[in-house]
């Protein structure tokens, strides 16, 4: 008998990837649990799927950073800070965090369908009485919008795990300008922020390579440090949560290809959340 359970939760994070890069990445969880019917007429109740479940994944992969250690050009190693991790290809990027910010993996890219087959056999390890499997599935949004994009960011006043320096989401954005829909301006962003590092202003410090951006604060969790090719990063004057990156989008839209328009603007953080912004006159 299969129970299954779709939508149960989503899956923020950014990876490492050996052809573009930091990137954010969001994505459904599904569950499937197979096991054998009780006296009760159930295998599992659902009432205590989801936090079991979700308790895994929150406290695991949930905004990390997943690192395929046996990428070329990645390196890690012991830090003060905890953990520093190190990559030459597609570009140079060093990160500094304590280990809770990091998932490390031992292969060569970070595969959305190998994490799943992971996360399910590290549940089905533990499953309840009576349940002798357990499927995960994680699965992309389906965005039919242009402003798609994929960025990476850390929020040091947050008091939860949104503090760790690269954690990230795949995200859309809506752009209304005098009421009308405006895919074309939706197109544009989501090109410009595709797979980009958002910072705020008063995190960046002065960094002795030539063409990179350095990130350092100090959280909650611990001590960071980011440093990125600066054509990578999007340096904004407030911290990048989403209220403010809605809020920015729709300034700079307003000011630079929509003089004198109302424009609205809807910006996702990942799946089915985010924040409303207008700008204009």
């Amino acid at each position: 008998m299969t129970l299954f359970v779709n939508g149960l939760s989503h899956l923020d994070a950014s990876l490492w990837s050996p052809e573009r890069g930091l990137i954010g990445v969001s994505w459904h969880v599904d569950v499937a649990l197979h096991g054998k019917l009780g006296e009760d007429g159930m295998l599992f109740d659902f009432g205590g799927v989801k936090p079991w479940i979700k308790t895994v994944i929150d406290d695991g992969p949930d905004h990390t950073l997943l690192v395929p250690t046996a990428a070329a050009g990645v390196t890690v190693s012991e830090c003060r800070e905890g953990l520093m991790v190190r990559t030459t290809a597609p570009y140079p990027m060093e990160i500094r965090a304590p280990r809770q910010a990091y998932t490390l993996l031992p292969w060569a890219r970070i595969d959305r369908e190998r994490l799943a087959t992971h996360l399910s056999e590290q549940l089905t390890r533990h499953a309840p009485p009576r349940v002798d499997g357990v499927e995960v599935m994680l699965r992309d949004e389906i965005i039919d919008a242009a402003g798609a994009y994929t960025y990476s960011h850390g929020l040091k006043h947050h008091d939860g795990n949104c503090q760790r320096i690269a954690h990230g989401h795949r995200s859309r954005l809506h752009i209304w300008c005098a009421g009308r829909r405006r895919p074309d301006l939706e197109h544009h962003w989501g090109e410009y922020l595709d797979d980009r590092y958002l910072l705020h202003a008063e995190d960046c410090e002065p960094d002795s390579e030539a063409g990179s951006t350095a990130i350092r604060y100090s959280a909650r969790q611990g001590h960071f440090y980011l440093r990125l090719p600066a054509e990578r990063c999007e340096i904004l004057p407030t911290p990048t949560t989403v209220e403010h990156i809605a809020r920015w989008v729709a300034e700079q839209t307003a000011r630079h290809h929509a003089p004198g328009q109302r424009v609205r603007v809807q910006a996702f953080e990942g799946i089915d959340k985010g924040a409303l912004a207008e700008a204009g006159p």
